[in-house]
């Protein structure tokens, strides 16, 4: 996938954030090269953002986007249990990466990354806030909600509209997601990596349980 910086600039431009309702979902990009633990270990361009102890057993990998309702769902009812049972635990490491669908997922993506920096509890609280209201900023009050998040987090009405107009994170986010379509061959919202181990879609607890367990065994 590629985010076009002239597309997303000018409908920044046009009446804020409410204009990229329109907006068409982004081209899906694919690669000849298959993917393997390592690469899905590697950050490209964003250091990513993780829980979990660096030396677990077990890294799990999410790929995102913040409009998109299936993951939404995913961490209103299975990533709960699996943060009790196996993240709090020291079991795994949870990292969540950005793959927006579309522009307003990369505004909510954006805004999350300028609001947590480089503190991973605050970015995971951020990103479960946007899932929680995502009925709220994605249908209708955008740029309204964005900005009454980013205040609430301690942003001004202007660190606000600068974070969603900061070309060079626009830039790295969809170097990342280009990189997850490429080489990952990311092409829907939820897909997650067990060790490398790819499951596409909104997963239940239960299948979570049968890839994660036998790894700690061994």
């Amino acid at each position: 996938m590629i985010i076009t910086r002239r597309a997303f600039t000018a409908a920044l431009s046009l009446t804020g954030l409410a204009a990229l309702a329109g907006l068409s979902p982004l081209r899906l990009i694919s690669g000849a090269m298959a993917q393997s633990a390592a690469d899905v270990a590697k950050p490209v361009s964003l250091p990513d953002m993780a829980i979990g102890p660096a030396d677990a057993a077990v890294t799990i990998t999410e790929y995102a986007s913040m409009t998109c309702p299936h993951c939404a769902a995913f961490n209103a009812t299975v990533f709960p249990k699996l943060k009790a049972e196996y993240i709090d635990t020291g079991k795994v490491r949870y990292i969540f990466r950005e793959f927006p669908l579309d522009i307003k997922a990369a505004a909510g993506s954006m805004l999350t990354r300028c609001i947590a920096k480089d503190d991973a509890q605050k970015y995971f609280a951020v990103t479960d806030m946007l899932f929680r209201s995502q009925n709220d900023w994605v249908v209708k009050n955008t740029t309204e909600t964005l900005t009454r998040i980013g205040k609430q987090a301690g942003l001004s009405q202007q660190q606000v509209e600068a974070c969603l107009k900061d070309q060079a994170l626009l830039d790295k986010i969809a170097a990342d997601q280009k990189y997850a379509s490429d080489i990952l061959k990311v092409d829907s919202t939820p897909t997650f990596f067990i060790n490398g181990d790819k499951i596409k879609g909104e997963a239940s607890i239960e299948e979570f349980q049968k890839k994660i367990n036998p790894l700690l065994k061994s």
